[in-house]
C-alpha cells in the first residue's frame, strides 16, 4: 500500500509532466513546419517577392507601351516610330542604311 502510493506520488507528476512536453513539443513543431508556420511564411514571402518583381516589370513594360502607343495617337505622329514601323511591316531599307545580315 505504501508502495502504491509512493509510485502514485512519483508516476503521476512524471506523466503528468511527459504529456506537457509532448503537448509543448507538437505546437513548436507546427509552428516551425506546420501550413501556417515560419516555413510557409518565409515560402510566401519569397513567393510575394517575386510576384512583385515580375509585377514592376509589367508596369514597366505598360509604361513603355502606352508611350508608344501616344505617340501613334497624337495630332503629328513620331516620323522615325512611323519610319521604323514602316521598315519593319513592309520589309524595305533606305538607301543609305547599312544592313548586317546575321545567319
Amino acid at each position: 500500500m505504501v508502495v502504491r502510493r509512493r509510485a502514485r506520488a512519483i508516476l503521476l507528476p512524471l506523466g503528468l509532466y511527459a504529456v506537457s512536453i509532448l503537448v509543448v513539443g507538437y505546437f513548436l513543431h507546427e509552428a516551425e513546419n506546420g501550413s501556417r508556420g515560419l516555413q510557409a511564411k518565409r515560402a510566401l514571402k519569397i513567393q510575394a517577392y517575386t510576384l512583385q518583381q515580375e509585377l514592376d516589370a509589367t508596369k514597366a513594360d505598360r509604361v513603355e507601351w502606352e508611350r508608344r502607343v501616344a505617340l501613334l495617337r497624337s495630332d503629328q505622329i513620331d516620323r522615325d516610330l512611323l519610319e521604323e514601323r514602316a521598315r519593319v511591316v513592309l520589309g524595305r531599307v533606305h538607301p543609305n542604311d547599312v544592313v548586317i545580315i546575321t545567319p
